[in-house]
């Protein structure tokens, strides 16, 4: 394979999508830089494009939401240009047009996450799962989804887990972040489930608990989780090199919603995290578990 993250003309924007990724994702960065040396610097260049695209919003800026709009409008344009011409000048779409390319990414992923980007800004309720849904097939599970052309499959029956697990991990932001969204005026659980618990959005803006909140709470819960479980499989069908960083991912994420559970499905004590120690223990478990415990034994000659 081309070496084309070293390309005179590439080589400072697959840096600069490299040192993103550290800069925000310590472990994922660490589980990227196990991967074979192409597959890695794919997985920077397609990682930079969704937390730039990502940063738009999250970013506290000094900027309107028309403006803001406008910016994602931008890099729409911008992304159907390169998707047409194969080159671009903006520093992050140009590594991320380089791998979409070379793995036959297809346009309308990156196009769906800037809808969701978009979503992100003009909407902060959503009336029912399937809305929710939507948002979250947009923003995380069309990340699946080019993550698995970039880390090769053995069946195309990957890509349908490949959106749940991306699914499971956006379900589980919501989760993790109820008390931070609502500060900022936003509740994505979806409405017709605050009614059907008689969860009001005053007392979550208020941060008041109560047991119908408990009950909400564990059945967003099980809700991811079976979500995770239903994606377990599909990890099997990507190639083995991979394996190791998204059962890694999968674990880590999974283990947000059981501090949840811990502290007793109470979404304002605090955003809940999972300790780097323990992180860096899940991806070294999984290094054995699949790339040495499953690699082929070596024949032994008779005789020795």
């Amino acid at each position: 394979m081309k070496k084309y993250w070293k390309n005179d003309e590439n080589k400072a924007a697959f840096e600069h999508a490299r040192d993103l990724t550290a800069h925000h994702s310590k472990s994922f960065y660490i589980s990227t830089r196990l991967l074979p040396r192409e597959k890695q610097w794919a997985t920077f260049g397609l990682y930079g494009f969704c937390r730039y695209a990502d940063n738009l919003i999250d970013n506290p800026r000094e900027r309107s939401v028309g403006e803001l709009l406008r910016e994602v409008d931008y890099l729409h344009e911008e992304v159907s240009i390169a998707y047409r011409t194969g080159e671009s000048e903006h520093p992050i779409i140009r590594p991320f047009i380089t791998v979409a390319r070379e793995y036959a990414i297809p346009e309308e992923y990156p196009q769906d996450l800037l809808r969701g980007v978009k979503m992100d800004l003009e909407i902060t309720r959503y009336e029912s799962f399937d809305a929710l849904y939507t948002f979250a097939y947009r923003v995380a599970g069309v990340v699946g989804l080019m993550m698995t052309h970039v880390l090769g499959y053995k069946d195309e029956s990957a890509f349908q887990y490949a959106e749940k697990l991306g699914i499971a991990m956006q379900l589980t932001n919501i989760l993790r972040d109820v008390k931070e969204d609502a500060e900022k005026g936003r509740i994505y659980l979806p409405q017709e489930e605050l009614r059907k618990f008689s969860v009001s959005e005053e007392s979550i803006f208020n941060g008041e608990t109560s047991e119908n909140l408990h009950i909400l709470m564990q059945y967003q819960v099980d809700r991811a989780h079976q979500y995770y479980q239903e994606a377990e499989p599909g990890i099997k069908m990507l190639s083995t090199s991979a394996q190791f960083a998204i059962y890694s991912a999968s674990k880590i994420y999974r283990g947000i919603l059981h501090r949840i559970e811990a502290q007793d499905f109470n979404p304002f004590l605090g955003r809940v995290f999972v300790p780097q120690a323990q992180k860096f223990g899940i991806l070294a478990g999984e290094i054995v578990r699949t790339k040495v415990l499953n690699a082929p034994k070596r024949l032994i000659p008779a005789g020795t």
